[in-house]
């Protein structure tokens, strides 16, 4: 009889996110209407534009289905080359850029090439689910450092300072999410430039993901750490996924600018893992190409786009505002709303019965904090128009009311 066992490190492969899905199905079948506030999809309430999905179609009717460059199709690179050069000012070549299967894949590949067993990252907490789970899968641990609640979520800089000092074997990288998610901060500059120079310190790989850096909100500023972080050993992931509103299209890139033996070295062996998985999806690289390329329609759809999410997070908040349970900072961008649970005024025992009681009693489907490493929150996703956004906030704080201790 063959043995099934499974691999060590496979017990790690989870997601917090959408733990709660079939639960959610099954409710819909009986019949309840479920607000799903846990998925950051934004295809769902804004259709990919009609300009995206006509080079999608061009793309397949002129025969663009093969397998393509496995780093990525010619047309794709240069797109991007030439939106940070227009959008950050930032010089690169297609030697740079490196085009996956989403940043989920681009996230594998960085961990597969620079984890051996035992070797340490670091990553702030809230953090994006996968990203312990890549460190954890290729034997890896991982070091806390933090986003301050305190300091509208932007770095705790003292404590990533602490948490380096003295360690004898340096991590193998740092990881950063700008604009962030789960909480919707836009990071400072001043907090980026700090977070570069104690990089730059301690020589560590410096990792960016801003897959949501066209997302930010009037009166924010997002700034790429490839402006900053010129002569720093860097990675920049972004895709076609939030900005261009194409979640399934799954392509994403990482950008790879530096020309040290290190960026070198870790360039060419991302485009070896590339070669091993032969292609992203050849017709949805053109299609982000032209998307790319068309600014003026871009321009156009993902300014609408941002407005309306804008309008919801900001009904949202002033709802949340009102509950006199949650706590809740205010977004700077991407789509996240992430408020923090008085526990000891509820009658829960922690913050995965509080969304998964509200799934069950309310039927809103949110995310639990604690899969963030941010135990006592929960995630919502501010997608949705403002007249189901309202809804859904309305149900929050009537089950908040009614699980309150003080409640008869």
């Amino acid at each position: 009889m063959v043995s099934s066992k499974l691999s060590a490190r496979s017990r790690y492969v989870y997601s917090a996110i959408r733990e709660d899905d079939d639960l959610a199905d099954e409710l819909r079948k009986a019949g309840k209407k479920v607000i799903k506030l846990s998925s950051g999809d934004p295809p769902v309430y804004f259709p990919t534009p009609k300009y995206v999905i006509d080079a999608y179609v061009e793309a397949l009717r002129s025969g663009k289905t093969s397998y393509s460059r496995s780093q990525g199709v010619s047309e794709l690179a240069n797109a991007i080359i030439n939106r940070y050069k227009v959008r950050y000012g930032i010089d690169l070549n297609d030697q740079d850029i490196l085009v996956t299967s989403g940043v989920a894949e681009a996230l594998t590949f960085l961990n597969s090439a620079l984890v051996d067993y035992d070797d340490t990252a670091v990553i702030l907490r809230p953090y994006y689910t996968q990203y312990p789970v890549a460190i954890r899968m290729f034997g890896g641990k991982f070091l806390l450092g933090s986003y301050d609640e305190a300091n509208e979520w932007d770095i705790d800089l003292d404590g990533l300072a602490r948490i380096l000092r003295g360690r004898r074997r340096k991590p193998k990288y740092m990881l950063i999410t700008n604009p962030n998610n789960p909480t919707g901060t836009v990071l400072s500059r001043r907090a980026l430039e700090e977070v570069v120079e104690i990089a730059n310190e301690h020589h560590i790989l410096l990792i960016s993901d801003e897959i949501y850096d066209e997302i930010v909100f009037e009166g924010s500023t997002f700034v790429s750490v490839g402006e900053l972080a010129r002569g720093l050993p860097h990675v920049i992931l972004n895709g076609a996924s939030k900005a261009f509103d194409a979640t399934g299209f799954r392509i994403g890139y990482a950008v790879v600018p530096g020309v040290d033996a290190v960026s070198e070295e870790l360039k060419h062996k991302i485009a070896d893992y590339c070669r091993v998985r032969l292609c992203a999806s050849t017709p949805a690289q053109y299609a982000l190409a032209a998307a790319m390329n068309n600014r003026t329609a871009h321009e156009k759809a993902v300014g609408e786009m941002v407005g309306a999410i804008q309008r919801s997070v900001a009904s949202a908040v002033k709802l949340l505002d009102e509950n006199p349970h949650l706590t809740t900072v205010r977004p700077r961008g991407a789509f996240y709303i992430f408020p923090r649970i008085d526990m000891r005024s509820l009658k829960f025992k922690n913050d995965k019965e509080f969304v998964g009681s509200l799934l069950r009693e309310k039927f809103v489907q949110t995310t639990r904090g604690s899969g963030f490493g941010a135990p006592n929150h929960f995630r919502i996703v501010s997608l949705a128009p403002v007249s189901i956004i309202e809804e859904a906030i309305g149900q929050v704080n009537d089950f908040c009311k009614e699980h309150s201790k003080s409640h008869h």
